[in-house]
C-alpha cells in the first residue's frame, strides 16, 4: 500500500457549495437561521420533556435522545460548513476531517436505529396495549438506546479501518462542505473496491436493518388500526405514528440516496442537495415535526409556561 495518508496529506480543501460570494452571503444567512432554530428546537423539546413529568414515558424518552442526536448531528456539520463559508480559503487538517466524517457517522448510524426504537415502541403502544407498561420498561428502553449507541459506534469503527488505510496521493480537493465518505473515496489513488464494499455493506446493513425493522412495525400498526371500528380511535392511532413516519421517510430516503450507490454514480449537484437535507434541514425539522403535530407537546408547553409565569407572579 506504500505510505499512508496520514504521511503524504496533513489536510484538506473543501470547495463548498458555490464559489459565488454573494451565495455563499445568503448561505451563510440561511444555514445560521437554521442551526439556531435547530439549537433552540431540540434544545427547547429535551427540556420541556424533561421538566413535565407527564411526558415521562418511553415514546418521548426516545424522543428526548432523539433531539441529543440531532443537536450533535447538526453540531458537527453546521458551524464548519458557516465557518468556510466565510473564509477564502477552506482548509480542514487530516484529523478534523476524519474527525468529523466519523462522528457523522457515528451518529448517523445511532439516530437510524433510535428510529427504529421509536417504531418499535408505537408498534407496542398499538398492537399490544395491555402489556406496553411491562415490554415497554425503563431497563428496555435504556437497552434499546445503548443499542443504537453500540450499533453506530460499530459503524463508524468500521468506516475508520478503512478510510485509515487509503492512500491519498493526486488531490486533496474535496468537493464537497463537509468530510463525507463519497466525497473523500473519490479523491483516493488506491484501489477503493474492497473498502466500498465493506463499508457498502456495514452502511447498507445499518440502513437495511432498521427500515425493515420500521417497515414491519407499521405493517401490524396499519393491520391493527384498520381493525378499529371507530373513526375516532382509527384518527387517534394515526396521530400518534404520522409524525414519526415523516421523520423517516425524509431521513431515510435522503440517505439511501447518498449511500446505497457505488462511487461511480456519485453526483457532486445531487450529493450536495442531499447532503444538505439529511444534516442542515432534518435536524432542524424533527422537533418541528414532533412539537407541531403532537398534541401533548403542545400541551406540556403551555403547562410549562404556565408554571414559569406564575413563579414570575409571585416574584
Amino acid at each position: 500500500m506504500g505510505r499512508r495518508n496520514i504521511t503524504q496529506v496533513s489536510d484538506f480543501i473543501l470547495m463548498g457549495l458555490t464559489d459565488s460570494e454573494e451565495i455563499q452571503l445568503v448561505l451563510f444567512t440561511l444555514f445560521l437561521l437554521i442551526y439556531l432554530i435547530t439549537v433552540l428546537g431540540n434544545a427547547g423539546m429535551m427540556l420541556i420533556i424533561c421538566l413535565d413529568l407527564q411526558l415521562h414515558t418511553p415514546m418521548y424518552f426516545f424522543l428526548s435522545h432523539l433531539s441529543f442526536l440531532d443537536l450533535c448531528y447538526s453540531t458537527v456539520i453546521t458551524p464548519r460548513t458557516l465557518e468556510n463559508l466565510l473564509m477564502s480559503t477552506k482548509y480542514i487538517s487530516y484529523l478534523n476531517c476524519f474527525t468529523q466524517m466519523n462522528c457523522f457517522i457515528f451518529l448517523g448510524g445511532t439516530e437510524c436505529f433510535l428510529l427504529s426504537s421509536m417504531a418499535y415502541d408505537r408498534y407496542v403502544a398499538i398492537c399490544n396495549p395491555l402489556h406496553y407498561p411491562v415490554v415497554m420498561s425503563t431497563r428496555r428502553c435504556c437497552s434499546l438506546v445503548f443499542g443504537s449507541c453500540l450499533i453506530g459506534l460499530m459503524d463508524s469503527f468500521v468506516n475508520v479501518i478503512c478510510m485509515s488505510r487509503l492512500d491519498f496521493c493526486n488531490s486533496n480537493v474535496i468537493h464537497h462542505f463537509f468530510c463525507e465518505t463519497p466525497a473523500i473515496l473519490v479523491l483516493s489513488c488506491t484501489d477503493t473496491q474492497d473498502f466500498e464494499i465493506m463499508i457498502f455493506i456495514f452502511t447498507g446493513s445499518t440502513l437495511v436493518v432498521s427500515l425493515i425493522t420500521i417497515s414491519v412495525s407499521y405493517v401490524a400498526i396499519l393491520s391493527t388500526i384498520l381493525k378499529i371500528t371507530s373513526t375516532s380511535g382509527k384518527k387517534k392511532a394515526f396521530s400518534t405514528c404520522a409524525s414519526h413516519l415523516l421523520g423517516v421517510t425524509i431521513f431515510y430516503g435522503t440517505l439511501i440516496f447518498a449511500y446505497l450507490r457505488p462511487k461511480k454514480s456519485y453526483s457532486l449537484g445531487k450529493d450536495q442537495v442531499a447532503s444538505v437535507f439529511y444534516t442542515i434541514l432534518i435536524p432542524m425539522l424533527n422537533p418541528l415535526i414532533y412539537s407541531l403535530r403532537n398534541k401533548e407537546v403542545k400541551n406540556a408547553l403551555n403547562r410549562v409556561m404556565q408554571i414559569r409565569k406564575r413563579s414570575k407572579q409571585l416574584k
